[in-house]
C-alpha cells in the first residue's frame, strides 16, 4: 500500500521537494541548493525524507527537473513542463492560465486549457530573464537578489540595453562607474527582466482576460510580478508555494502509477 506521492524537482540552482498524503495535501516540503552535483543533491534528499520517518517503499517517487535523471530512486521521471502545469493548476486552482516559470537557468510559459498543457514556449539558449541573470547583477552591485528587487523600486530612468547577460553586467558596471545610483540601476535591472520575460509571454496570452500566474524561484519578488503585470497589461499572480509548483505537479503525477 502506498502511502506517500513525492515530488523531487531538481533545478539548475535549487531542489524541492513535495511529500504528499493520499488525500493530495502536502505534508512536507524543503528546499536546499543543488550544487555542482544532482547526483549528490538527490542521495540528500533521500536522507532528508528518511529522516522525516518516511518509508520510500510506502511512496511513490517522481523526479523532475534539471536533474531528474540524477535521482536512482524514483519511480519515473517527468518533464518540466508537465509537472509545473499540474503543480500550478494544484495551487493555484486553475483549469486555464498561462504559467510563468522563472528558473535559475531558464524561463518556461505554459498554457494550461482544461487543466492539461495546451502549448508552451521556453528560453534555455540564454540566461536573460532568468535567476542566474538577477543574481549575477546582484552580485555586481554587492547586493542580494532580495534587496536588489526591493531597492528597483525607488529607482527611474535607467535602462540596460542588451540582451546577453555577459554584456549587460558590463553595462551595469559602466553604470556604477558613471555613478549612477544604485536604486537606478537596480530598476534597468528588474526591468530588463519583467520585458525579456513579457516579450515571450505575451506570445501565449489569450485576449480575453487571462489568468498569468508565476512559479519558480522567483515567483516570491513581488515586483516583478508588479513589472510584469504592467507589461503584460493583465493581472498577474504568485504564491509563496508557487516555487514547488514543479516538485508538487511530479507529486501528483505519481498518483497515475498506483
Amino acid at each position: 500500500m502506498k502511502k506517500y506521492l513525492i515530488g523531487i524537482d531538481i533545478g539548475s540552482t535549487c531542489a524541492k521537494t513535495a511529500v504528499m498524503d493520499r488525500q493530495k495535501n502536502i505534508i512536507y516540503k524543503f528546499q536546499q541548493p543543488t550544487g555542482w552535483s544532482s547526483i549528490d543533491t538527490a542521495q540528500n534528499i533521500l536522507g532528508d525524507i528518511n529522516r522525516l520517518g518516511i518509508d520510500t517503499g510506502e511512496a511513490v517517487i517522481v523526479a523532475t527537473g534539471y536533474g531528474r535523471i540524477s535521482v536512482p530512486y524514483a519511480d519515473k521521471c517527468v518533464t518540466e513542463i508537465t509537472c509545473h502545469a499540474a503543480g500550478a493548476r494544484y495551487i493555484y486552482g486553475v483549469e486555464k492560465a498561462v504559467v510563468i516559470d522563472i528558473g535559475g537557468q531558464d524561463t518556461k510559459i505554459i498554457c494550461i486549457e482544461n487543466g492539461v498543457v495546451a502549448d508552451f514556449l521556453m528560453n534555455d539558449k540564454c540566461s536573460a530573464g532568468t535567476g542566474r541573470f538577477l543574481e549575477i547583477m546582484a552580485n555586481t552591485l554587492s547586493v542580494s537578489p532580495e534587496d536588489l528587487c526591493e531597492m528597483a523600486r525607488n529607482g527611474s530612468d535607467t535602462s540596460i540595453s542588451s540582451m546577453c547577460t555577459v554584456f549587460a553586467e558590463s553595462e551595469v558596471i559602466s553604470l556604477i562607474g558613471r555613478g549612477e545610483k544604485r536604486e537606478n540601476i537596480a530598476f534597468a535591472v528588474m526591468d530588463s527582466i519583467a520585458s525579456k520575460v513579457a516579450s515571450q509571454a505575451e506570445h501565449l496570452i489569450p485576449r480575453e482576460a487571462p489568468t498569468v500566474c508565476i512559479t519558480g524561484g522567483l515567483c516570491e519578488f513581488t515586483y516583478l510580478r508588479e513589472l510584469l503585470a504592467d507589461k503584460l497589461h493583465c493581472s498577474v499572480v504568485s504564491s509563496a508555494g508557487g516555487r514547488y509548483a514543479g516538485a508538487a505537479g511530479a507529486a501528483l503525477y505519481g498518483e497515475k502509477l498506483i
